[in-house]
């Protein structure tokens, strides 16, 4: 028997533009506002970011080496055969037409004339002696020959454009290929960010890694907060960039990579975190952007590797397990367990916070000092006052006894 199945109905709003989204009612709104924190800086390391209503485009080809190094690969391959295809196709066509004028086509198979390429009959046999002389094949069918002055200046002409193609299409394609960026797809960052206790204060940490064993030379690590924010004369300011020490005065921030290490932000009051508590962190539309930079042990060259970390990445209360274990004359990283945390006891409140309770603990101490001090002052002072009121008045009762003698 054939039973009826319900399936669950999905109900698809309808695109809305704009201003349409904007009008929408509160509930949806708030609905819409449970949406992802726009990235600045992809976890991949590229940024989302692109340019428009760029009208001084003509600086692209001012700088066209670079233009074509940063193409993808397919137009980047597309341009470099078209380039060679049309100079090719183009010194083919005059020495055809070289050929054509001089009447070599009219003298085909008289051995009396003497043309100014011999074995050159048509369109065809034209761009196949192009070829072979811009690329230096020559197979020896084809030759010029000295009765032909137009023809040994075009072969020139055609010898140094060649070169100059070539050094410029051979250099933009291993430029691409020896490009550092796929360097960078060894050096990994930590899923996630954490801030927990470390020394005694609230630190902000990540960690890094690099896969090879070929080294980056001069390391070093760099981070920014990018936040919007609004100055106090009204001015809002979108993806604010704010700097985030990672141990610049230190020295911490300049890396020896040979095994993961974690980088530490330690929370005071010069950092952007001063005043944000485990509760208040989800609430925060912010990004972390990380910068791995050095040079490659192998070429010499630049490489810079790049990650963000948004509020729903960083874990307060967590710290990154041991990836690093003493084996026999080695030690072994376990990059299995490069992105695991452990949860550890971290207050919930801010450094700012923090730093107003441990001054308020210490405060009751130099309260009760400075009262006994006090109190032994008052205590003296009430003494000496006793001690002359009764000095007086012993005084009063001898002038009193001296006059009763007399009287």
């Amino acid at each position: 028997m054939e039973q009826d199945i319900e399936s669950p109905v999905t109900i698809h709003q309808p695109k809305l533009p704009k201003q349409a989204r904007e009008d929408l009612p509160k509930n949806i709104n708030k609905e819409c506002a449970k949406r992802k924190i726009q990235r600045y800086v992809r976890k991949d390391g590229k940024c989302n970011v692109h340019h428009g209503n760029v009208r001084e485009t003509y600086r692209y080809l001012t700088d066209i080496f670079t233009t074509l190094v940063d193409l993808k690969w397919r137009f980047n391959l597309l341009i470099f055969v078209m380039v060679y295809t049309v100079t090719w196709l183009f010194f083919g066509m005059i020495w055809w037409l070289i050929a054509y004028m001089r009447g070599d086509m009219d003298h085909i198979g008289d051995s009396t004339w003497t043309p100014c390429v011999s074995n050159l009959n048509g369109f065809v046999s034209a761009f196949l002696f192009s070829i072979e002389t811009e690329t230096t094949i020559g197979y020896g069918y084809r030759v010029i020959t000295d009765k032909c002055p137009e023809g040994i200046i075009l072969l020139l002409v055609q010898s140094v454009l060649g070169s100059i193609v070539n050094a410029f299409m051979v250099g933009c394609m291993f430029v691409k290929i020896s490009q550092p960026k796929k360097r960078a797809e060894t050096l990994v960052f930590s899923t996630n960010a954490v801030i927990s206790m470390r020394d005694g204060k609230l630190c902000l940490m990540f960690r890094v890694g690099d896969l090879r064993n070929s080294h980056i030379v001069e390391a070093s690590i760099r981070a920014k907060l990018i936040k919007s924010k609004q100055t106090k004369e009204g001015e809002f300011i979108p993806l604010n960039q704010t700097d985030i020490n990672v141990g610049y005065y230190t020295g911490d921030d300049r890396l020896f990579l040979v095994s993961p290490l974690i980088i530490s932000h330690e929370i005071n009051q010069q950092s952007p975190f001063w005043e944000i508590s485990k509760a208040q962190l989800p609430k925060e539309e912010l990004e972390i952007v990380v910068i791995l930079e050095g040079m490659v042990e192998a070429t010499g060259m630049t490489c810079q590797a790049r990650s963000s970390y948004i509020t729903s990445e960083i874990l307060w209360g967590y710290r990154f397990t041991p990836v690093l274990t003493l084996e026999d004359g080695f030690y072994e990283v376990d990059y299995n367990s490069f992105h695991e945390t452990y949860e550890t006891n971290t207050p919930v409140y801010s450094a700012k916070e923090l730093a107003e309770m441990a001054s308020r603990a210490e405060l009751p101490l130099t309260w009760s000092v400075s009262s006994k001090l006090d109190q032994h002052a008052e205590l003296e002072t009430e003494e000496e006052e006793k001690n002359q009121e009764d000095q007086n008045e012993r005084n009063g009762d001898v002038a009193n006894l001296e006059n009763e003698s007399k009287v």
